[in-house]
């Protein structure tokens, strides 16, 4: 287990970015509870609760939540209800039904926009077909 941590703390020395750090650790803590625990150490509540709480400061929290909400990363179908509950304790106004049927309407709009485009070309195409007609009679 103490070399386990050590190189840990090696692999943190060497790569100060703390998602990477947050990855190993949550991938040595797995494989300490797969291969070095006996079963009915895996069962004990004290030491693996269904629920972990911890303290998130509000501002920070709202902050970030912001941030991704602006970035676009905040828009995904995972724990919508949990979303939806935490926007609501910050006060948060972000309705995610809202984003999908603004998409709707902007794919829906788009293929219009196709629909006319072909529409002017082929009104294009009658245009010189009329002209074309008119020399025609011209010359005749």
């Amino acid at each position: 287990m103490n070399l386990l941590i050590g190189l840990l703390n090696i692999a943190i020395e060497e790569d100060n970015n703390r998602v990477s750090y947050l990855i190993q650790k949550a991938e040595i803590l797995a494989e300490i509870e797969l291969f070095y625990l006996l079963p009915h150490q895996r069962r004990w509540q004290a030491w693996f609760p269904e629920v972990i709480h911890y303290y998130a400061d509000t501002d920070k929290t709202r902050i970030e939540i912001e941030r991704l909400i602006k970035e676009g990363e905040c828009d995904t179908k995972e724990f919508s209800e949990m979303q939806e509950s935490l926007l609501k304790q910050l006060q948060i106004k972000h309705n995610l039904n809202d984003n999908k049927v603004i998409l709707e309407k902007v794919k829906s709009n788009d293929e219009k926009l196709n629909k006319l485009e072909k529409l002017e070309e082929k009104l294009e195409k009658l245009d010189k077909l009329e002209k074309l007609e008119e020399k025609l009679e011209k010359l005749d």
